[in-house]
């Protein structure tokens, strides 16, 4: 049957429509691909152009489908979409504020409440945090006010972005940034912030030829003033009794010069130093990096088996507290990193809940609470969790998977491939292009200043002036029975088993705590 000419006009038309509706689609594409290779806020579409964009609709779509086929808020692990979803907006400033209520279970054991005060602080009482001094006795002391700053991690362990965008950050926000045991690169100096010189097992970037501490290295690296202190890594969280672990992938010729290895080979370091076998080797050690560098020094350790820090501090007695560590870095069993073996990520070590009033109360008893700065860390990416380490007796918190988010991070679990699909973690130039250091150093001074905000609602909620001044009366946590019972019952603030006039003096000046330090002697 012949078709009439109307038919085949009709035909013609739908024909054009749909060829038409082709190159719509396709000049779409080009236009968006363009658009998002170009732009520098989103490293997902700009890694992922296009495609990268359906991440946002299925991230809007589970709002409304998670509670039916997805893990609610609170549920996932590490840590949880509400958790996450904190952190990405205090790093883009926008509103934080939730409505209806809260999605947190308040019945499990072990939940932590804060008591709020019939009199909470008003706004022209509130107070920044204080400022607090490390190594009062060291020549060259280091004075903060910053309750959150970024913990260990390594160039290796994260791209070239990632380190440039944490240390503009840190800069603009007024905290320290840990190198991590990889060694100091430029771009860690690159922002203008303080540095925490992190000493691994292996001794990267303080290692002569034969692998051991170089004395020369650390005079040419205290001399950077940017270099505040210098911390001894014993153990870490996520891997206690392990050694960084560097796949050889991740291995450029840049990383092995920072670090005085072979290009391409995996970086394994030792799972313990071989030159601190016991707590005298530690405060040798201390003492001796101390004297080199001028600076403050101090261990980060997970706490396991207890006894040892029991033994360093009767050292610590017999030498004198001048000899003693300047600080303590407590990581948790639950801390985070590149790439640890599951067993040791899973079963050993003991979580801060446990460990950190432990230790705050060990060193309130012996008197040396006030001389050793106490650093919590482990999943603290929270206000809540904080401020609740500030209660229990941290002078100062460190997180390094919060501001991994801060940068990007999506908890993709790729850490220890060279894979991330936000550039943090690898070293594929075309992932890492998708982190663009300028637009993410904002977001990490954002998520830093906001925590400390966060931090401060709960203080003077609580009734105090600055976030510092919480104690463990402030808090509550829930019991096996559904009830809760406070802190300070659970583990009570011990007296200290010393005289006063035993506790180190309050000295400003570096030439002045020298000239004690020197009169003691001489007596």
């Amino acid at each position: 049957m012949q078709e009439t000419p109307w038919a085949l006009s009709i035909l013609s038309v739908v024909e054009m429509i749909f060829i038409g509706l082709i190159l719509a689609a396709v000049i779409t594409v080009i236009v968006l691909y363009i658009v998002d290779v170009n732009q520098s806020t989103h490293t997902i579409r700009r890694n992922y152009p296009v495609i990268g964009r359906f991440r946002y609709l299925f991230e809007h779509l589970g709002e409304f489908f998670r509670q039916y086929f997805f893990a609610m808020d609170r549920e996932e692990m590490p840590f949880n979409r509400a958790e996450r979803s904190w952190v990405y907006r205090s790093a883009k400033n926008v509103d934080a504020n939730i409505g209806f209520g809260s999605t947190r279970d308040l019945s499990p054991t072990g939940t932590v409440l804060f008591l709020n005060s019939a009199f909470p602080t008003l706004e022209k009482d509130a107070a920044l945090p204080s400022d607090v001094t490390i190594g009062p006795y060291c020549r060259t002391p280091y004075t903060t006010s910053a309750v959150f700053n970024i913990s260990g991690m390594s160039y290796g362990a994260l791209s070239r972005p990632a380190i440039q965008a944490l240390s503009a950050g840190a800069a603009k926000a007024g905290c320290w940034l840990n190198t991590g045991e990889g060694g100091l690169s430029p771009y860690h100096l690159e922002g203008g912030c303080d540095i925490v010189f992190q000493i691994g097992t292996a001794k990267y970037g303080v290692r002569n030829a034969e692998g051991h501490l170089s004395d020369d290295r650390l005079r040419d690296l205290a001399a950077h003033e940017q270099v505040r202190m210098f911390e001894i890594k014993l153990s870490q969280g996520a891997k206690p009794g392990k050694g960084g672990i560097l796949p050889g992938e991740k291995v450029s010729a840049e990383i092995a010069q920072i670090r005085g290895i072979a290009e391409g080979h995996a970086s394994i370091s030792p799972n313990g130093h071989p030159d601190i076998r016991s707590v005298d080797d530690l405060l040798d050690m201390i003492e001796h990096i101390r004297e080199i560098t001028g600076k403050p020094v101090g261990f980060k350790a997970v706490l396991g088996d207890k006894q040892w820090l029991v033994d360093l501090v009767g050292a610590i007695k017999q030498r004198g507290i001048d000899r003693a560590p300047d600080f303590i870095t407590l990581d948790s069993c639950d801390g985070g990193t590149g790439a640890a073996p599951q067993p040791l990520m899973d079963y050993v070590g003991l979580p801060l809940k446990e460990s950190l009033p432990w230790v705050s109360d060990l060193l309130t008893q012996a008197g040396l609470k006030g001389r050793i700065r106490l650093i919590a860390s482990g999943k603290l990416v929270t206000p809540s969790k904080v401020a609740w380490a500030l209660a229990c007796g941290a002078d100062f918190t460190v997180s390094a998977r919060g501001f991994m988010f801060a940068l990007g991070c999506i908890q993709a679990m790729q850490c220890h491939k060279n894979t991330c699909p936000t550039g943090v973690t690898t070293h594929d130039p075309k992932l890492q292009r998708g982190l663009v250091p300028a637009d993410k150093a904002t977001r990490v001074a954002h998520y830093q200043r906001n925590m400390t905000y966060g931090v401060g609602l709960i203080a003077h909620a609580c009734g105090v002036t600055e976030p510092r001044k919480l104690k463990r009366d402030h808090v509550h946590v829930v019991m096996a029975s559904g009830l809760s019972a406070p802190l300070s019952e659970l583990h009570p603030e011990p007296v200290t088993l010393i005289d006063d006039e035993e506790q180190p003096r309050a000295l400003t000046g570096a030439q002045s705590v020298k000239d004690e330090v020197n009169r003691e002697r001489n007596v």
